[in-house]
């Protein structure tokens, strides 16, 4: 017996690296787990059934177990009590002296959910037990190998009170009663082995809704949705969001769900959106309530794309799972992928596209040319957490999609379905998964891996020629990848540019003999031309349609020849980056204009392409209001060499007055026609009309004039959902005056201040305003009652909220914004490592700025750096910044 032994984190990071990956030593049968849950010390008994690897070569090497934050109180080896003297205490864990290649080990530990405000193991949200143990979570829990290749199965007996009536976990409920004392205790038995980061537990008074689904092979699954009893009624867009899910899969992939009942939980305080644990997804509260009072549209495709992303887990991540840490995209990459066709499928394709990239380019792109620039097979890591990033995510699944593009559908079947059959309960690598897609099809990807190894964004420089007298058109293409940290120079990359040429009356040319007018282009040199012959003219290029390839790329359109794409193009994508483009040339002029000193102005010309955007009633009214927003201040400064904060504040915000000044009857006119009281309806073509409406209004206020805030205010009284409300809210905030707009903002928290998610909105929505968004006001939300800095969700919408989406008051000339940030990331690491190190990201960036921003952006991060004793989430993402 080792009562009151406790094990806390190492203070001292280590990297680790993929070129050390070693095999597990020992791998663990069966997981036998007993909880019995208080707050203050929930007892956790596990019963481990280990076998020596037969991977790992001779010998017994000491059993080494992942634990930290443990109170540990007993181990036993084979039913036999072990003394302190017969093992080890690591900063991080134990190791244990083994004799005989399999053994069955016992230990007893203690943990305080109460207190665990990291939100990682095993913790309390409104009195709710709950877990997350992905990445590394589960050695909060208990001492084990916590490692996704180490795969077992598990049982798991919950023991709690009966004021917490609801006990959960992994697998199909196999048994339930109640002991002498009161308590009851429920277990479960997962039949399918996975590793610890998949466990799950949750217990509380809860409510749920239920369903079934029938599988195409005739097996009834039960479908269940657990919340508090006050949200209820906010579950079923989640619930017919998993029906579309399981029935999509079956039918887009060939795969079942495996087993009796699938449960969804849903949780104020969680650090991510959601978790794929086996059989019971664990939810932020945000990503799955929903109804037309209390959501937006937005909230809605959000909460059916995350469902269906958690999911489409349970194969891609739950059945195959990644060996290590370093192959993350495997699962998740691969998995956005899957999410965003599910999501094209039931909604607009062409606006989840340019939804999608939209998020790539202005933040992924951010991140390959940061500090913590990484490949989507990272080569390091000091705290795996760090890594959940959108370039495992985003640009992990952009390279999924080119796969897809290079083989086609069938063969991306073909080869997904070899994938799944060949690793079916197994821990794979990234490599695993390009071979199955190689030998699916009988074809070499062997230059096409520098995607999983090289980090960056590559960069296309595109010329062209025509030769009149044969009629061939040569478009040569050039590319280059910027340095990135730990790799000075890069292979060239496997590239498929999907592309279509214009003719002077806007048809699409014949580019070969069997008459496509569409064609992929493979580059995979550092340069390399193509030709097209037989043409009457020459054409004007249509590049990378449908962003074939996470890259940039360089051609010199002239105004009128964007304005053509503009109008002419059959591929929506790239209509709409040409309105991007447009307008991007404007506000760079713009700014070399406002640095010179001299008088602003717009050209004419983008005037007239928005209005005949604007009065296209032919166009879809989705990709109408998509072309309508002005590159944001956030793309401007990833496009720029140098940013120069002031003058892309300036420059956007002069060129949306003089749009909605110049067309302010037009958008007058079609929010008219689109303001209609019929029911709500998250449907594709619905939202696409409140999208271009919202998107007239907020045009519209610009003016601030009194007849625009009156329209405002007219539909922020008499919305009849949530999507109405908020936008109408969001244009008073931003351009009405105070004595205005702070009754309405009372007001609105006075309706909805019970509900989480409507206070989170309302929260956000404030902290972004440039006009509202001041520190001074920041400091008074963080004051509020609302606000709860043990709350991922509430950080993110306050100080998240300024510090991402507010850039303006953020990149104020005397610095202020950058230390307020780090006060927090300070403060929170306390708390919470992980939303820590993540806060700190936008004072990472400091060498991309001219002037004095950047140092003082230099020397806020430079006083976290000082600070001493951060976490190892923290430190890693400072230390790396400040190289």
């Amino acid at each position: 017996m080792t009562e009151g032994v406790s094990i806390m984190k190492d203070s001292q990071p280590k990297t680790i690296y993929l070129k050390d990956y070693q095999v597990p030593d020992y791998l663990v049968d069966a997981t036998d787990l007993h909880f019995e849950l208080e707050p203050k010390a929930t007892l956790v008994k596990s019963r481990l059934n280990i076998r020596r690897n037969p991977q790992a070569g001779a010998g017994l090497p000491p059993l080494v177990l992942d634990g930290v934050e443990l109170e540990l109180l007993s181990v036993s080896l084979d039913g036999v009590l072990l003394s302190t003297s017969d093992y080890q205490v690591l900063p991080e864990g134990l190791s244990i002296p083994v004799e005989k290649p399999e053994f069955l080990l016992e230990i007893r530990n203690r943990i305080n959910p109460e207190e665990n405000t990291s939100l990682e193991g095993l913790y309390l949200s409104n009195g709710m037990y709950c877990t997350q143990c992905e990445a590394e979570g589960f050695r909060k829990i208990t001492f084990y190998p916590d490692r996704p290749d180490v795969m077992s199965k598990f049982t798991t007996t919950i023991v709690a009170p009966m004021d917490h009536p609801v006990l959960l976990s992994n697998g199909n409920e196999v048994e339930r009663g109640r002991y002498e004392d009161g308590r009851q205790f429920v277990t479960w038995e997962d039949p399918f082995a996975k590793p610890a980061y998949l466990f799950a537990l949750v217990g509380g008074d809860l409510e749920h809704v239920e369903d079934s689904f029938t599988t195409a092979s005739g097996r009834k699954v039960k479908l269940q949705i657990f919340t508090e009893a006050k949200n209820i009624g906010k579950c079923d867009h989640a619930m017919r969001s998993l029906k579309n899910a399981m029935r999509w899969d079956e039918e887009t992939y060939g795969k079942e769900y495996d087993l009796d009942i699938f449960m969804i939980v849903a949780v104020d305080h969680f650090n991510m959106g959601a978790m794929e644990n086996k059989g019971l997804n664990i939810f932020n509260s945000a990503c799955v309530l929903a109804s037309p009072e209390t959501a937006t549209d937005s909230a809605f495709q959000r909460i059916e794309s995350i469902v269906g992303h958690e999911y489409f887990h349970n194969w891609s991540g739950n059945r195959v799972t990644c060996r290590d840490w370093f192959q993350l995209s495997l699962k998740e990459g691969f998995t956005v992928f899957r999410d965003a066709e599910f999501s094209a499928d039931l909604n607009s394709r062409a606006v989840k596209r340019i939804e999608d990239v939209s998020l790539l380019r202005t933040t992924q792109f951010a991140e390959d040319a940061g500090p913590m620039a990484h490949p989507i097979r990272p080569d390091s890591y000091i705290e795996i957490s760090n890594f959940y990033t959108l370039t495992i995510y985003e640009k992990g699944a952009e390279v999924v999609r080119m796969i897809h593009t290079l083989l086609g559908a069938e063969g991306f079947r073909k080869g997904s379905d070899l994938y799944f059959q060949q690793h079916d309960g197994c821990a794979v690598t990234c490599e695993d998964f390009v071979k199955a897609m190689e030998d699916a099809n009988k074809v070499e990807l062997k230059q096409f891996r520098n995607w999983y190894s090289q980090a960056g964004t590559p960069i296309l420089d595109v010329t062209d020629s025509f030769n009149e007298t044969d009629g061939t058109y040569s478009l040569t293409i050039r590319q280059s990848c910027p340095s990135s940290p730990g790799q000075e120079e890069k292979l060239p990359f496997h590239l498929p540019i999907r592309i279509g040429l214009l003719g002077a009356d806007g048809a699409e040319l014949v580019l070969n003999e069997q008459g496509d007018t569409e064609t992929v282009l493979q580059l995979t040199e550092d340069e390399q031309s193509f030709e097209f012959s037989g043409l009457a003219e020459k054409p004007l290029p249509s590049l990378l349609r449908g962003f074939s390839a996470p890259v940039k790329i360089r051609y010199n359109y002239s105004n009128e020849q964007l304005q053509f794409l503009m109008r002419k193009d059959k591929d929506t994508f790239n209509r709409w980056d040409a309105s991007q483009r447009l307008a991007l040339n404007a506000l760079c002029e713009l700014q070399v204009a406002f640095r010179k000193g001299e008088e602003l102005q717009v050209q004419p010309s983008l005037i007239s392409a928005f209005k005949e955007v604007l009065e296209d009633v032919d166009l879809d009214l989705a990709l109408v209001a998509e072309i309508l927003q002005l590159p944001s201040e956030q793309f401007i400064a990833e496009e720029s060499s140098s940013i120069d904060a002031e003058a892309i504040i300036v420059a956007r915000e002069f060129v949306k007055k003089v749009i909605a000044g110049e067309l302010f009857d037009e958008f007058r006119k079609r929010y008219l026609e689109l303001n209609t009281t019929k029911p709500y309806s998250p449907n594709a073509l619905d939202i696409a009309q409140r999208r271009l409406k919202n998107t007239c209004l907020s045009y519209i206020c610009i003016t601030e004039t009194e007849e625009a805030l009156d329209i405002a205010q007219v539909q922020f009284e008499s919305a009849s959902n949530m999507t109405d409300s908020a936008a109408a809210l969001a244009v008073i905030i931003n351009h009405a005056p105070e004595d205005r707009a702070g009754g309405l903002i009372e007001q609105f928290y006075e309706r909805w201040k019970t509900d989480t998610q409507v206070v989170e909105l309302w929260l956000g929505q404030q902290s972004c305003s440039p006009k509202r968004g001041t520190l001074e006001n920041i400091r008074a939300l963080m004051d509020h009652p609302a606000f709860e800095m043990k709350n991922p969700n509430k950080v993110r919408s306050v100080i998240g909220g300024f510090a991402n989406r507010n850039f303006k008051q953020f990149h104020k000339s005397d610095g202020s914004g950058f230390e307020f940030v780090a006060d927090q990331v300070l403060a929170l690491d306390k708390l919470n490592p992980q939303i820590s190190a993540r806060l700190v990201i936008p004072i990472t960036r400091w060498k991309k700025y001219s002037g004095s921003l950047g140092e003082k952006m230099k020397v806020a991060l430079q006083r976290v750096a000082d600070s001493g004793d951060l976490s190892k989430d923290l430190f890693e993402v400072v230390s790396k910044s400040l190289i």
